[in-house]
């Protein structure tokens, strides 16, 4: 806490789970007060100020309740046209993502809806998903693009994104994700492709459309050589890199990241030892998408022992996209984390919050400490590792987002 006795926003009554420190940071029967979007106070409510409350612009009294920092969706694909139903109705009839992939499905039937639709339709599409994550706590969001994969459609893409932002007045981080398949008009000339990649990314970072650049290393993606080349793209750019890497397979993903300082390693199911250190050693976080594992009903478990061991953070996002994670909701993601990976709920909430924001780059977030953001979620749950034991349910009460409720 500061000395700090006026306040724009106070907030009473609630437990607050603060993170700041091990058990959760709880402190019970706390009070929140912040300024200008920025927390000014984090305390037991009998520490505040004797004049507090009539000095503060607004006083929010909760008569119960939890209080944690706003949950941060550091991965997803909320923006696309159409859904791929069909394709889950295959995969429970045998058919594995490769072979869909292979077909013409997947990634390649979301482009084909996503350059049918306008910037409007697109938006209008795109809008209630993201306004489902932000219902259940998320005041901090990453969209990718990566369904365009032409200038016009990947551009199209990341306006819509930073509408969403504006639109529902929460942060969201745009990852120009041009490198995620070959579109058909490249078929059989992946680098050739990889040339227009690097050709569009300079002109949408001019345009303020990214905020980092991330690419699909994989068999049915593309090779650590071209990743390296959007990489080094990305680098002379001042960008940061994020990657899908090592889900299907272990093509040296996770550890080019970590060669690149990257933000996160992102479903990380075959990284190696060597890689794990390699993570830890540039601080590299281990993005975990179990709703994309649960999905695709894989077996293969990240090297959680060797995360744990080495202290790489773990992050939790929902991966949220039409095919391998119709996953609408962060709180259903910390979950799966808990059953399929094993998280505690207090790992699977750090992971949601301050792991997440710092798969991000974003170090002003996902802690309730005097100095960061305003960024807090209330619930209506008797004990935090309620987040993750129920499986859906509407158990937010309300988000803020630098003090601002949304």
């Amino acid at each position: 806490m500061n000395d700090t006795t006026s306040f724009d926003g106070l907030l009473l009554g609630a437990h607050l789970v603060t993170l700041d420190g091990a058990d959760y940071g709880v402190i019970e029967d706390g009070a929140l007060g912040w300024t200008d979007g920025v927390l000014t106070f984090v305390g037991p409510r009998a520490s505040l100020p004797a004049d507090a409350e009539s000095l503060a612009g607004e006083v929010i009294e909760t008569d119960g309740g939890w209080v944690t920092p706003a949950l941060v969706d550091c991965h997803t694909h909320v923006v696309f046209a159409g859904d791929r139903a069909h394709e889950f109705e295959l995969r429970l009839q045998g058919a594995s993502y490769e072979e869909i992939a292979r077909a013409g499905g997947g990634i390649l039937s979301t482009v084909r809806a996503v350059r049918a639709a306008s910037e409007d339709e697109l938006h209008a599409e795109s809008m209630p998903r993201a306004a489902a994550l932000l219902r259940d706590g998320v005041a901090t969001l990453e969209i990718k693009s990566g369904y365009g994969l032409d200038f016009d459609n990947e551009r199209k893409m990341l306006r819509v994104a930073r509408r969403i932002g504006e639109t529902l007045g929460i942060t969201v981080r745009t990852t120009f994700l041009g490198a995620h398949a070959l579109p058909p008009e490249f078929s059989g000339r992946a680098d050739d492709y990889i040339d227009a990649v690097i050709d569009w990314l300079p002109r949408l970072h001019a345009e303020g459309l990214v905020d980092a650049v991330d690419a699909f290393c994989e068999g049915i993606g593309f090779t650590p050589a071209q990743t390296r080349r959007v990489f080094e793209t990305a680098r002379a750019l001042d960008l940061p890199v994020k990657l899908h890497a090592d889900q299907l397979s272990d093509l040296g993903g996770a550890a080019l990241a970590a060669e690149f300082g990257g933000l996160s390693a992102d479903h990380v199911e075959y990284t190696n030892d060597d890689a794990v250190r390699a993570m830890a050693e540039s601080g590299t976080v281990a993005v975990l998408l179990p709703g994309a594992f649960h999905c695709l009903r894989e077996t293969k478990l990240p090297p959680l022992a060797a995360f744990r061991a080495h202290g790489v953070p773990m992050a939790v996002a929902t991966d949220c996209n039409p095919g391998t994670a119709p996953v609408l909701s962060l709180r259903e993601a910390m979950s799966l984390a808990c059953t399929h990976f094993r998280l505690t709920p207090e790992e699977a909430l750090r992971g949601a919050t301050e792991h997440a924001a710092r798969a991000l780059g974003l170090h002003d977030r996902g802690v309730l400490r005097v100095g960061l953001r305003a960024d807090l979620a209330l619930w209506n749950i008797r004990r935090p590792a309620e987040l993750c034991y129920w499986l859906g349910g509407d158990l937010s009460r309300g988000v803020w987002s630098a003090g601002e409720r949304r």
